[in-house]
């Protein structure tokens, strides 16, 4: 490989890890849905266990982009943007462990169709990410293809809005024990917030383009 041809790879050498990391948050998210699958708290630590190891494997793809970022390479799309989509990607990944972790936690006697809803959303989410992320080496000739993901993660978070604030609704009006809200209503927030997570990487997205199309 000639000089030329290697300064053109490492000018893009942030997409292999944008896409290693929608790899982790589309198995982990997948994993969670499996989760909701079952009431069987063996299989729950088992699946827990899946999903914190994208989740540590994550985070040593972070700090092996922050390594790459500190060496002062070529990119194609400023260091600050690349950190920021890189760090979103990472917070929706820790959110994912977090909602993961709060059935261990919580001990649910239920699964309420709305919880599993909610990470379905999740799920479809990081599904857009993997297909967005595709698109960001070329990004003017592939701007309709990133906008149309950057759209559905956005329809998918105010869906997850109202199926959560449904559900909120729902377990205050049904739950007559106070420690069973309390229960139901942290583990949809957890949910909740990894849908909000989802497009703040959307959102990072959106700058990059909106800068590269102007």
């Amino acid at each position: 490989m000639g000089l030329l041809e290697k300064i053109k790879n490492r000018g893009q050498y942030y997409l292999p890890v944008f896409a290693q990391q929608a790899t982790y948050l589309l198995h982990a998210s997948g994993t969670l849905c499996e989760m909701m699958e079952t009431m069987d708290m063996t299989k729950w630590r088992s699946l827990e266990k899946e999903i914190k190891a994208c989740e540590v494997q994550g985070d040593a793809l972070l700090t092996e982009l922050h390594e790459q970022l500190s060496e002062k390479l070529i990119a194609r799309i400023k260091k600050i943007d690349i950190q920021a989509i890189a760090m979103s990607m990472d917070e929706l990944l820790d959110h994912i462990n977090d909602s993961a972790k709060s059935f261990h936690l919580y001990s649910p006697d239920r699964i309420d169709p709305q919880i599993a809803d909610l990470a379905q959303y999740i799920h479809a989410q990081a599904d857009a990410l993997r297909h967005m992320v595709k698109y960001l080496g070329n990004i003017k000739a592939n701007y309709a293809q990133i906008a149309k993901q950057c759209e559905r993660i956005t329809e998918l978070e105010h869906a997850a809005d109202d199926t959560y604030e449904e559900y909120i609704g729902f377990i205050f009006k049904n739950e007559k024990d106070a420690i069973q809200v309390i229960k139901y209503k942290n583990i949809a927030e957890l949910l909740e917030a990894a849908t909000d997570a989802a497009k703040r990487v959307s959102d990072n997205v959106r700058k990059v383009i909106l800068k590269h199309m102007e």
